[in-house]
């Protein structure tokens, strides 16, 4: 078996990678230590978060390392755009904060802000509006919000059903 020098096996990695083929140079791809850190800066309340994860999103591969999950399902059972406000994005970038602080298990910590941003996304969104249609946007935004609120839930913070309490029998005399 002929033995490839450092260069060459590098170069062979490299080109085995960018065809797409995954290759795993250790038992486990360790990902990046500043995770949390990324994860936090795209999921703040300021529109300059909300533009570098926008940038992200569309360069997903750029950040494939730090096996992020960017699924959605937009705003889930509610219209993406309701009435014509696309929400649709500021949805998709919700589902992305519950989603990966959930899988980093400190989701409760972050709901607060995730809802809070969430309802920035949408404010900026009925910002390019005015008059009727502003206020219109402003209140189904605020609809929205105040769903996540109170709906978007973890097993931890979800209440649990009162039962109503079994009559007591009377002993019998």
């Amino acid at each position: 078996m002929r033995r490839r020098s450092q260069p060459a096996l590098a170069t062979a990695l490299a080109a085995t990678a960018l065809s797409g083929v995954m290759v795993m140079a250790t038992p486990a791809a360790a990902v990046p230590a500043d995770k949390p850190q990324v994860l936090s800066s795209w999921t703040q309340t300021s529109a300059a978060s909300y533009n570098s994860w926008v940038t992200a999103r569309a360069n997903r591969s750029r950040w494939a390392a730090y096996a992020f999950d960017w699924s959605t399902d937009y705003c889930s059972k509610s219209p993406d755009n309701p009435f014509g406000f696309p929400f649709q994005t500021a949805c998709a970038r919700h589902d992305f904060g519950y989603r990966n602080y959930k899988a980093a298990g400190t989701f409760p910590a972050n709901k607060p802000r995730l809802d809070d941003a969430f309802y920035a996304d949408l404010k900026r969104v009925c910002s390019t509006y005015s008059g009727a249609k502003k206020t219109s946007c402003d209140g189904t935004a605020w609809t929205y919000y105040q769903a996540v609120r109170a709906l978007g839930l973890t097993p931890q913070t979800t209440p649990t059903p009162q039962t109503a309490p079994t009559p007591q029998t009377a002993p019998t005399p």
